[in-house]
């Protein structure tokens, strides 16, 4: 506002220079079967592929169906083939394996805080392969024809013939995407067996080193 040659008020609205904008940036493509702003499924699964993993058993006892009872029915031996298992801790003793969330195991880790786990040994391959397949029959029959003992701490079986043998105790459970990361400290570690070499898991297969 401001006066003018006769003395009178002139007001006028000042309109503010535009300000010139960029386009709007454009979404990433979604690579085919994958996921917004990442790596395609197939793509993730080629290179993780190259990273060799030693295997493991992880197995657990389902609790009794009534604590209370002795003479009620005790709950099946589960069983899980596992490469995703890595020692995370020394003080304390911690260790970390990776299950598919929704899984038998899964499900049963979320109840049962003790379970146990087998490294296992080159000459392994076949218990690795029968508790990894699809359309398996059932964690019993599993069980049937494979030496192991009962550990002490956790009442999970523990492989004979494995290179090592842990009992955990469940510390934290993490949702991680698909998975659910169980981090336990180890209750015991033996290493029964020094023979043979690991099991290995290189670009989709078992394999032994050398």
């Amino acid at each position: 506002m401001w006066w003018d040659r006769n003395g009178e008020y002139v007001s006028r609205v000042l309109t503010p220079p535009a300000v010139p904008t960029s386009p709007a940036p454009h979404a990433a493509p979604v690579p085919p079967g994958g996921h917004p702003g990442g790596v395609s499924n197939d793509d993730f699964r080629a290179a993780m592929s190259r990273l060799a993993s030693g295997v493991v058993l992880v197995t657990a006892r389902e609790a009794s169906l009534d604590a209370d009872d002795p003479q009620a029915p005790v709950g099946e031996d589960v069983g899980m083939t596992a490469t995703a298992f890595l020692s995370v801790s020394l003080d304390p003793p911690l260790v970390m394996v990776s299950v598919r969330e929704g899984s038998r195991m899964d499900d049963l880790l979320a109840e049962q805080p003790l379970w146990a786990v087998s490294v296992l040994s080159e000459s392994q391959r076949h218990i690795a392969g029968r508790f990894a397949m699809k359309g398996r029959i059932s964690d019993r029959l599993l069980f049937e024809d494979i030496p192991y003992v009962r550990g002490g701490a956790s009442g999970a079986p523990l492989v004979g013939g494995a290179l090592a043998n842990l009992e955990c105790r469940t510390e934290q459970r993490v949702e991680a995407g698909d998975h659910t990361l169980v981090i336990g400290r180890v209750l015991t570690a033996t290493t029964p067996s020094a023979d043979g070499g690991p099991l290995a898991y290189f670009r989709g297969r078992y394999r032994q080193l050398g």
